[in-house]
C-alpha cells in the first residue's frame, strides 16, 4: 500500500522523508535501517547528521544494512558505497563501526561475501528500508527483468545504469565498473517499512510504472505494490505523471 506525498522541491522532499525516518529511529530502543546510495538520499542524510549535533539524537544502538556495492573497487576508493555513505552520513554521527554493514565488493569470493551478507541480515529484521529508484525502475541494482524472488546476489550493471553512473568515474578517467552485489528483490521485500525517495524528471516514468504500471519484473519497483507498508516521497518533477 502506497503512502504518496508530492513535495515542491528537493529540499521539502529531503525534510518530509526525514521526519519518516526520525519516528523510526526514536520509537526503537534498537532500530535497523536499510540505506541506500545515489544523489536523492543525500538530502535526507544532511538532516539526519543536522539532528544528531543540534538536537543529540543518538545512533549508538542503531544498525544499518547498505542496499548494494560496485565489485573490483577497493573499499577505499572514492566511488565505493563504503565511501559514499562515511562521507554523507556515517562519519556525521555516533554510530559505531560495528553496527554498519555494507557488501563487501573486493572479494575473491563474490557469491561467499552474498550468502554472508544475507546470513547476517537473517538475525535483524528491518525497521525501514530506505530506497532510490533508477530511470529504468531498478531498486538496488536490481535491474530490469531481476526475479522477485531472489535474495543478496551480484548483477550485470545495464549500460543505461552505468551512463547515469559515468559522472562520478569520468574525472577520475575511470570506468564504471561492471558488476554488483545487491540486496535482492525478497530481502528488500522483508522490511517492516519502506521509504523510497525520488527527484526530477528523469524519474517521473518509472514513479508511474511502480505506482500505476502491472506488477512485472520489466519494472522491479513495481513490486512494491504487494508490500504493506510504503511511504513514497518525490517532486513535483517525478510526480509529473502520476
Amino acid at each position: 500500500m502506497f503512502k504518496i506525498i508530492v513535495t515542491e522541491n528537493y529540499d521539502e522532499l529531503s525534510e518530509k522523508a526525514f521526519e519518516v525516518m526520525k519516528e523510526v529511529i526514536t520509537s526503537k530502543s534498537n532500530p535497523v535501517l536499510g540505506l541506500a546510495t545515489g544523489s536523492s538520499p543525500i538530502g535526507l542524510y544532511q538532516n539526519m547528521i543536522k539532528d544528531h549535533k543540534e538536537n543529540g539524537t543518538s545512533y549508538k544502538n542503531v544498525v544499518t544494512f547498505n542496499l548494494d556495492e560496485y565489485i573490483g573497487l577497493k573499499r577505499d576508493h572514492s566511488q565505493t558505497y563504503w565511501t559514499f555513505m562515511h562521507e554523507n552520513l556515517f562519519n556525521g554521527l555516533d554510530i559505531p563501526d560495528a553496527n554498519v554493514h555494507v557488501p563487501v565488493g573486493d572479494s575473491d569470493n563474490i557469491q561467499a561475501e552474498c550468502e554472508k551478507y544475507e546470513e547476517a541480515m537473517k538475525n535483524f529484521e528491518v525497521d525501514i528500508q530506505l530506497l532510490g529508484i533508477g530511470a529504468n525502475g531498478h531498486i538496488g541494482f536490481n535491474e530490469p527483468g531481476t526475479s522477485f524472488d531472489t535474495l543478496t546476489h551480484t548483477v550485470v550493471l545495464k549500460e543505461k545504469t552505468r551512463q547515469d553512473n559515468a559522472r562520478f568515474f569520468d574525472p577520475l578517467g575511470e570506468e564504471v565498473p561492471t558488476e554488483a552485489i545487491t540486496m535482492g528483490i525478497a530481502t528488500i521485500m522483508k522490511a517492516k517499512k519502506i521509504l523510497l525517495v525520488a527527484n526530477g524528471k528523469n524519474k517521473a516514468d518509472a514513479v508511474y510504472a511502480m505506482i500505476k504500471g502491472p506488477v512485472t519484473e520489466e519494472c522491479p519497483a513495481s513490486v512494491l505494490q504487494n508490500h504493506p507498508d510504503v511511504t513514497v516521497i518525490v517532486d513535483r518533477g517525478a510526480a509529473s505523471k502520476l
